[in-house]
């Protein structure tokens, strides 16, 4: 980190929790941000007159859905072909599904596989979303 950075960090361990509360209002202002932040940690920190935020680890999602949202009429033979692929259901079980939308079409698969299935369908002219 640069010897400015550096600066600015030993500042802002020294600030209280109040002064983080108006820093972080006014870099909101200034740069058109929204701070998220866990108020588990502003509570349990309330009563020091010190306090280190931290951001809250996120966890990544594995497990995702993969949505069938919308099918235009002129896409359908398109988009049964790529859902018969990736699914290996029968014509008429895939024929249903798109008629039946929104509807899923995977569910619990990893990030890799979902997007996988979102490019394929949505290169048929499917609109998919996953979850």
């Amino acid at each position: 980190m640069s010897n400015k950075i550096d600066k600015i960090i030993e500042e802002l361990k020294s600030i209280t929790l109040l002064e983080a509360s108006e820093l972080i209002s006014k870099i909101e202002e200034t740069f058109g941000v929204e701070a998220n932040i866990n108020t588990s940690v502003i509570s349990a920190a309330s009563n020091a007159s010190n306090v280190k935020l931290e951001e809250p680890v996120k966890e990544e999602k594995t497990e995702f859905d993969v949505l069938l949202k919308e099918v235009p009429t002129a896409k359908r033979i398109n988009v049964i072909k790529v859902v018969r692929t990736l699914t290996s259901l029968g014509l008429k079980e895939a024929k249903d599904l798109i008629e039946s939308v929104p509807k899923p079409i995977f569910e619990g698969v990893s990030k890799e596989k979902a997007e996988e299935a979102k490019k394929l369908l949505e290169e048929a002219g499917a609109v998919v979303v996953i979850n």
